[in-house]
């Protein structure tokens, strides 16, 4: 088992680098239009977009969101991403922690303080492991990276295609309940790509969940990587809610990431408009990394969201959560 998820985990990133098994459905950001402010009565030199995530201060509201860890390449992959997110003040995620369960050797790919001492990090672990390992183990994961917070992750979908995938979530969200009632940390849970919708929302806030994040549709799909990986049950390549549609359900509920097909700055400033309170992606950051061109994407990224704070006349952040709009 132990070597088998070990596998998984590399060809999981190596078929999203490669083959890129992104939806074809769009996240819906094509349809918000940020309205011009042509008197917009600030200096872009005053803008200013920090704020805080998991009790930690970051330069801007982004999130590099958890990809892999559990096999040998994934340390090198994840100790660049944190150290490029300490550098410019970000917030980071390690992957799935299961490998390290079934393997505690593979801590050391998930280790990433020695480069990323002071942003706040995420530890990570699928939904349906709670159900399989106690709260204590669960607590040595994110003990053992010294994480802020823990991202339960739901992938039903994914496990569903996926031939040797996990599809008994029945429990799944006492499970929850247990680890928000009794871990060391706050609890953040996240979708896969397919998206939270405002009936979920509210049941996890009654659970204990503090963040959530909505990855919705629009970005990488991970039905059409499991279809890539073998066989599982054709036509659920466009299947979940587009980003922007789980924006405007779950705002208001929880503490909002806005995920799931953000590339780029402009992106991410359209989800604080429209709700969220931070923005977060994966793909794009793996890829910028893997062409040696992550400094110049992060940087351009940053300099998109500072640039349409001030063409909205935001001077911070709680002025673009209040942007005007339009929809096409």
């Amino acid at each position: 088992m132990a070597n088998q998820t070990e596998s998984r985990k590399k060809d999981h990133v190596n078929l999203v680098v490669d083959k890129g098994a992104q939806y074809t459905k769009t996240t819906g950001f094509e349809r918000v239009d940020l309205i011009h402010n042509a008197l917009p009565e600030i200096s872009l030199f005053s803008v200013d977009l920090s704020t805080k995530f998991f009790n930690k201060k970051i330069h801007y509201p982004i999130l590099i969101t958890g990809m892999t860890g559990g096999y040998q390449d994934a340390e090198k992959i994840n100790k660049s991403l944190a150290a490029a997110a300490q550098k410019y003040g970000l917030a980071f995620g390690v992957g799935s922690q299961r490998a390290m369960i079934e393997k505690p050797e593979l801590v050391k790919t998930y280790k990433v303080r020695d480069v990323a001492p002071d942003i706040p990090l995420l530890s990570n672990i699928g939904a349906f492991q709670l159900k399989k390992y106690p709260v204590d183990q669960i607590d040595s994961l994110v003990q053992s990276i010294e994480a802020d917070g823990l991202a339960i992750h739901l992938n039903a979908l994914q496990e569903v295609i996926q031939p040797e995938g996990d599809v008994d979530f029945g429990g799944v969200l006492a499970a929850i309940e247990k680890v928000c009632d009794k871990l060391s940390v706050p609890v953040i849970v996240k979708e896969t790509g397919a998206g939270i919708n405002q009936e979920v929302a509210i049941a996890l806030k009654k659970a204990g969940v503090k963040y959530l994040d909505i990855a919705g549709a629009g970005g990488t799909s991970w039905s059409i990587v499991e279809y890539l990986r073998g066989e599982g049950v054709p036509g659920f390549e466009e299947w979940g809610i587009p980003t922007v549609e789980c924006i405007l359900q779950c705002r208001g509920v929880l503490p909002l990431v806005a995920s799931g097909g953000i590339r780029t700055g402009i992106e991410g400033a359209k989800a604080i408009a429209l709700g969220a309170d931070m923005c977060g992606a994966a793909y794009p950051f793996i890829k910028a990394l893997q062409a040696d061109e992550l400094d110049s994407f992060i940087e351009t990224f940053q300099k998109q969201m500072k640039v349409c704070a001030y063409l909205t006349g935001s001077k911070n952040l709680s002025d673009l959560k209040k942007a005007k709009m339009r929809f096409l």
